[in-house]
This record gives structure tokens, C-alpha cells and sequence, in this order.
């Protein structure tokens, strides 16, 4: 019986994720024009100013209604996809997101030597710094925070720390914590977020992180240690291939979840959750950049724009001077062409429109 019933729940759960597609571009849930406003969570991917201010106060928190401004240095070396997106489709941007997060410091925290402390997490700092601002009244009786439930998208893009060196990767988890933990943490934070009002989000899965030159393959451009994996070791194909099986096992858990979640567990009712296939679209810039990539010189997946020799005070930096042509902007982060890139495709997300995204709920 127990073998009939779980058969039984994989079969439905495969209609509904075979005959729930995207909507027609007439949705009236996801259109040109619909949103007004972006919150974002997630990591160095995102961020744009929140590391920088923990670094420079001691770590001290930003306090409630802090707007950190646009960073024209972010990880990109320029700016942040998030910023761009705001840009694309006119959206007042609320950034949550700290270089260096994780999801949560119970399941992999890693330590940030500037404030001896672990970086702050999406559970423990973003989500909570978020639900304070969303109430915060400006010392002119105004409220900091704009959006409405109805016009409001969330974006969630956390992951690249969680899996990476210095947690899972190098077996680093706090003990009993496994992959599962990771991905409950992100739809626990769907479900905060529900709870406090929000209707819409877009949850973006991992990147290919076996591509980005801290974990490729030797063959397409692995290094073989780096500014944020100083202590990698000698079998860097083995490194690269135990993190794309984490990359493809935890993405396969993100397009079946998220449609359990809303149409079968029914999580959260009138809310609709739109899954951003960002490993696709990265993927096809690594395999087809002379149609994304438009820099003066050759298309180029495997080098970085920042290039770097010595260490600490010794270290001298040097930056190509055509970095639209670059995938990658230093080991492990995107140059700001692709973040263009995505920020571009999101635009297509919240319209309905986009070929790297389903939608649901």
C-alpha cells in the first residue's frame, strides 16, 4: 500500500508539472508593467552595498530604513544584476542581499574574518532586516518602504556559498545538516515572506557553478586555487564534478518543489511563484557567447576580467580592457554583461514572457 501511494503521488505530481506551463503573455498575474516594486535576498550575486557596511561598522547592522545606494564596483566589477532589473522595468529596488551569505548560518555558516563573526544569513539578518523596514516610518512621518502586495515581486537567488567551499563542498555543514536543509530554508522563507503579505516571487536556481573558473575543469579554464578558495587542493576535475552534481541535484528539487508546494500542498494560497531558470540562460551564454558577449574583443567563457598575482599587501590587480567580452569577472562571479543579461531576462519573467521560466501557483 505504501508503495502504491507514493507511486500514486510521483504520478500526479507529474501531470501537474507536465500540464502546468507558463501563461499566455495575457496573464493578468505575470505582465508588462504589473510590478512596481523588487525586494531581493541572496548573496554576492546580488548584493551591492550591505557587506561593505557590516566590514566598515564593525558589524553592526545597517539600521531599519538604511538605503544603501547603487554600487558602480559591485561583484560584477560594475553593477549588480538586481540594479539593472530595477533599471529594465522601472522598479523601486529594496536590496537584502550580503556578499557572502548563506541561506542559514544553522546549516553552513562561514566566518567573515573582517568581524570575526559568520556572514549574515537570509534567515537570521535579511528576512528580519526586510519585515523592519517594511514597517519603518522616516523621520518625516513617511513610510520607508513603498511597495503593495499586489505590484511587489520578491527574488530569491541564494545558493552559491551554501554548496560551495567552506560548507557543503568541503563537508563544512554544521553536523546532521544535508543538501535537503538548503532547499527547505528557501521555501521557509517563501512561506515568512507569505505570511507578512507578499503574493509574488521569483525564486532563481543555482548558476553553473562547474563553469565559473573557481570550480571548472582544467579543460575550461579551472584554476587551481583562487582569492575565495585559497586552500583547494590537487584534483580540481574531482571538486568540479562533485559540485555539478549538487548544482543539477538541488535544480531538479527546485523545478519539482515549487509546483508541489503551490498546487498540490496548496502552501500558499493566491500567492504565484515564477521558477527563473538562470542555470539555462548562464548555460547557454558559456555555450553560445558570441550572442550575449559584445565586447571589442572575441567572446571569452574560460578567462576573467579581473586578474590578480601575489597575496595580501603584495597583490597587484589587472582588469582587461574589453570586459563585455568576459563571462566571468574574477573566479567565481559574473561579469556585468551577463548580469545585463539577466537582468534583461528577468525583465521577461515578471512580463510572462520568458522562455527560462514557469510559472506557478
Amino acid at each position: 500500500m505504501r508503495c502504491s501511494s507514493t507511486l500514486s503521488f510521483f504520478i500526479n505530481l507529474t501531470l501537474v508539472c507536465s500540464q502546468s506551463g507558463p501563461p499566455s503573455n495575457g496573464s493578468s498575474e505575470w505582465q508588462p508593467g504589473k510590478f512596481k516594486t523588487l525586494v531581493t535576498f541572496g548573496d554576492s550575486y546580488t548584493d551591492e552595498n550591505r557587506l561593505g557596511f557590516f566590514a566598515s561598522h564593525n558589524g553592526t547592522a545597517p539600521p531599519p530604513g538604511w538605503d544603501g545606494g547603487v554600487n558602480y564596483g559591485a561583484s560584477t566589477g560594475g553593477r549588480i544584476w538586481a540594479r539593472y532589473a530595477s533599471i529594465y522595468s522601472s522598479l523601486t529596488l529594496y536590496n537584502y542581499a550580503v556578499s557572502g551569505a548563506v541561506c542559514s548560518n544553522e546549516i553552513t555558516p562561514r566566518t567573515f574574518a573582517s568581524i570575526n563573526a559568520p556572514f549574515p544569513d537570509i534567515q537570521g539578518y535579511e528576512l528580519p532586516a526586510y519585515l523592519a523596514d517594511s514597517t519603518y516610518q522616516n523621520p518625516n512621518g513617511t513610510a520607508f518602504f513603498t511597495g503593495v502586495p499586489s505590484s511587489t515581486v520578491y527574488a530569491i537567488w541564494i545558493g552559491t556559498n551554501d554548496i560551495g567551499n567552506d560548507a557543503f563542498l568541503t563537508d563544512s555543514q554544521v553536523r546532521g545538516k544535508t543538501l535537503k536543509d538548503y532547499t527547505d530554508c528557501v521555501y521557509q522563507t517563501v512561506a515568512s515572506l507569505y505570511e507578512s503579505g507578499a503574493r509574488y516571487f521569483v525564486l532563481m536556481n543555482l548558476a553553473p557553478l562547474q563553469l565559473a573558473p573557481q570550480y571548472a575543469v582544467p579543460e575550461n579554464g579551472g584554476l587551481n586555487h583562487t582569492e575565495f578558495y585559497p586552500n583547494k587542493g590537487d584534483n580540481i576535475t574531482q571538486i568540479s564534478y562533485r559540485m555539478w552534481e549538487s548544482v543539477a541535484t538541488l535544480n531538479e528539487v527546485y523545478a519539482y518543489r515549487t509546483p508541489y508546494e503551490t498546487l498540490i500542498a496548496k502552501s500558499y494560497p493566491e500567492a504565484s511563484i515564477a521558477n527563473f531558470d538562470v542555470n539555462s540562460l548562464m548555460t547557454d551564454i558559456w555555450t553560445n557567447p558570441e550572442n550575449y558577449l559584445n565586447g571589442t574583443k572575441a567572446p571569452n567563457v574560460t578567462g576573467t576580467v579581473k586578474n590578480c598575482v601575489g597575496s595580501g599587501a603584495n597583490q597587484t590587480c589587472v582588469r582587461d580592457d574589453s570586459p563585455d567580452s568576459f563571462m566571468w569577472f574574477d573566479a567565481l562571479h559574473p561579469s556585468e554583461q551577463v548580469d545585463r543579461v539577466i537582468a534583461k531576462e528577468f525583465d521577461q519573467v515578471l512580463a510572462g514572457e520568458s522562455k527560462f521560466a514557469k510559472y506557478w501557483g
